[in-house]
């Protein structure tokens, strides 16, 4: 492990049992320990290069004090420019920042255009309330305008800082007013988040030394059989997985640790976003509690859901629930590919400026038309059996089109990336432009089909108005 893993894991390990502490404090204590915790963290690992976070936070400010109305896309111009300042701060004669800083301002962006929207909704149901004399419906909004404090002490909550899940600011509130921190659960579900890290931990160790990522870029590499190069990406991605379940995994204990995400199960949590319906729970039974509004990666089914679209959903949860809701509906397409396309653009730029996130990101919606083709195509013909035997393709190509993409995630630079691609024929860019192209031809059949029948109609009306007329000249 290098040394800046060897940082994160150590401040992941200590964020565990700090977490527990935190259960005995009152709101106001538990919201400034938290910012000292976490600003201590930031100045750290960061030293000058935490100026670039506060200014974003500064900026946000502002711009929701400007104009709240406007503050959902401001935010996101401002925090996503400010990201591309970030990234080329040497152009400008500036030192460049730590991976901890970077790590630090990928979630302080999502925070900051996830508040703005909160404020925005606050507002929006305050007049609206005024107006119909009602109390707003809306699940999960703001009771009051954060200050700049309460923003600072969000941005730098130490929950989370570096390594997520992202949360928006009314988790954070909640946590903050938790009435009853002790009495809810948390060294159960703990131990339960934390039971396979051991595992994930010993088999990114074990892959990693055997298949280290450099050999790819080897002329020794090129000289193996074709299906031995295919199979490395396998290892590849399998090595990628386990580094960041185990990451995310040890993630979320901290967060239960503390109780921040902890919702009745009644409440119908989503990962990033938190309950989804008002929720009262019955006096008279007990409440049964989940931590969903920080669950940030799902194993089982990221390894074993069969369609490239669902397997996004449970890698990264909380980060897409984000682009879900703030990316995806503001996309400037109607189509359903080229909104995927749209959203899966702006999560490379989030990631970064390398070549390698947009030649893998920008290969989702190419796989998602590929198997919604042959879902229409193939598999809605097919009976029972077959749609089985059809899903388990499915999944067996979903999992080499990830293998397929991760070389590009990490390899990053593009000459890399199409050299390995390259190396394996571009394969699974060919399976999934003849997927697209059979899936047409099979449509298209379908419709030629569909025209004969109606010329053979039309054709036989005409027939049977001639046999009339010819009945009447007769008559």
């Amino acid at each position: 492990m290098s040394p800046d893993e060897l940082v994160y894991l150590g401040i992941l390990a200590a964020s565990i049992p700090i977490g527990f502490l935190f259960r005995y404090l009152s709101p106001p204590v538990k919201q400034g320990v938290a910012l000292l915790l976490g600003l201590s963290i930031t100045i750290a690992t960061c030293q000058v290069h935490a100026l670039h976070s506060l200014v974003t936070v500064l900026g946000t400010w502002i711009i929701i004090k400007s104009s709240w109305r406007s503050a959902p896309a401001l935010s996101l111009a401002w925090t996503f420019l400010y990201l591309l300042f970030f990234r080329l701060v040497t152009w400008f004669g500036l030192p460049p920042p730590t991976p901890f800083a970077n790590a630090i301002q990928l979630l302080l962006t999502l925070k900051m255009v996830s508040l703005a929207n909160e404020v925005q909704s606050f507002h929006l149901e305050k007049k609206q309330e005024v107006s119909s004399f009602s109390k707003s419906p809306v699940v999960g909004g703001l009771s009051q305008e954060p200050s700049l404090y309460d923003m600072i002490a969000y941005s730098y909550c130490y929950v989370g800082i570096m390594t997520g899940p992202f949360f928006r600011f009314q988790t954070y509130v909640d946590w903050l007013r938790q009435p009853s921190s002790l009495d809810l659960p948390g060294r159960v579900p703990c131990m339960l988040r934390l039971r396979l890290v051991p595992v994930y931990g010993a088999l990114f160790l074990t892959a990693n030394a055997y298949f280290p990522l450099a050999y790819v870029l080897t002329e020794e590499f090129l000289e193996h059989h074709f299906f031995f190069r295919l199979f490395y990406m396998t290892v590849v991605f399998f090595v990628f997985r386990m580094r960041f379940y185990a990451a995310w995994c040890g993630a979320e204990a901290g967060c239960i640790s503390a109780g921040l995400g902890c919702y009745p199960e009644g409440a119908l949590s989503k990962p990033g976003g938190g309950p989804t319906v008002n929720y009262s729970p019955d006096p008279d039974s007990p409440v049964l509690y989940d931590f969903k509004a920080i669950q940030n990666i799902d194993p089982y089914n990221t390894d074993f859901c069969v369609k490239v679209r669902h397997g996004m959903r449970y890698w990264n949860m909380t980060v897409q629930w984000w682009l879900h809701h703030y990316i995806y509906p503001n996309s400037p397409f109607k189509a359903y590919a080229l909104k995927a396309g749209w959203t899966m653009f702006i999560s490379a730029y989030w990631h970064g400026l390398h070549a390698g996130y947009y030649l893998s990101f920008l290969t989702i919606p190419l796989c998602i038309a590929a198997e919604s083709a042959m879902e229409s195509s193939v598999r809605a013909k097919l009976g029972p059996r077959g749609q089985s035997a059809f899903d388990w393709v499915h999944w067996f190509l979903k999992m080499r089109a990830y293998d397929y993409m991760c070389m590009g995630f990490v390899l990053l630079k593009a000459s890399d990336t199409v050299h390995y691609w390259t190396s394996i024929y571009f394969i699974i860019h060919i399976i999934a432009l003849a997927c697209i192209l059979f899936g047409r031809l099979m449509k298209g059949g379908k419709r030629e089909g569909k025209k004969s029948e109606k010329e053979e109609k039309i054709e036989g009306g005409k027939k049977e108005v001639k046999q009339e007329d010819v009945r009447e000249k007769t008559e």
